[in-house]
């Protein structure tokens, strides 16, 4: 089978359809979370997820916009979009956000939005890593969160291996390793690279493709001033950090 995995959309309406459209046909979509937050449409990123019946687990904002949890660690900025979000989104979309797992596990892989068993946590460096890869035995982990395309293996010698996937890039699974593998995001990259990330999984190659899309940035600028929303998510999205 063929997967695509999709993370940290963040209201970015423009930033979903265009990975959408390039996603290939063949392809079973599932979502790592972070639908809604920092961007201008929340509703109709959502509401598109829902209407491709796509797989989806709980991410941090998305806990948020149901009912304030966790707020308290946003940043100031993340704090305002939040609020912004918790005032336009339609409670029929809050009630699907609630239904959602915090993790889910299929044959082949698990599905956590930061890290497994302490979801909210940031794979960002190696410590963290070999902590998530004890808290599960979970051969394949896809992730999101950090915003960061990036991969970490695990060998049989308990070394870890890290690699960035700033441009895109291709990985195949070797037998006797384990692995992290981060999506990067659909809507707001920070890995200097501003174009929208997200991974492709090829289950018989066993190859992990990270595919980088341009996206108009400016019309979604356009709408976070129309909003009134932080210039600076903006700004933020032209230079991908």
């Amino acid at each position: 089978m063929t997967y695509a995995f999709l993370s940290d959309i963040h209201s970015n309406l423009e930033a979903l359809q265009t990975v959408l459209a390039d996603i290939p046909a063949e392809a079973t979509v599932l979502c790592l979370g972070d639908i809604v937050g920092y961007g201008p449409n929340p509703n109709e990123c959502v509401a598109l997820l829902r209407e491709r019946n796509v797989l989806t687990v709980l991410g941090n904002h998305d806990v948020a916009a149901i009912d304030d949890f966790g707020i308290t660690y946003f940043t100031d900025l993340a704090r305002e979009a939040m609020r912004w979000t918790q005032q336009v989104i339609d409670k029929q979309h809050t009630q699907w956000l609630n239904r959602l797992a915090y993790e889910l596990r299929l044959p082949d892989f698990l599905l956590v939005h930061g890290a497994p068993v302490r979801y909210f946590e940031y794979c960002k460096n190696v410590e963290i890593a070999r902590k998530a890869f004890a808290a599960t035995d979970a051969p394949l982990i896809f992730l999101g969160h950090t915003h960061v395309a990036e991969y970490y293996a695990l060998a049989g010698d308990q070394t870890v291996q890290h690699q960035h996937m700033q441009f895109g890039g291709k990985l195949t699974l070797e037998p006797d390793q384990r692995y992290i593998i981060n999506v990067g995001s659909v809507g707001q990259p920070r890995d200097l690279n501003p174009q929208a990330s997200y991974v492709v999984y090829d289950t018989q190659t066993r190859e992990v493709t990270w595919r980088r899309v341009t996206y108009p940035v400016d019309a979604v600028m356009a709408k976070i001033a129309a909003a009134q929303l932080p210039p600076v998510l903006a700004q933020r999205l032209q230079e991908g950090r």
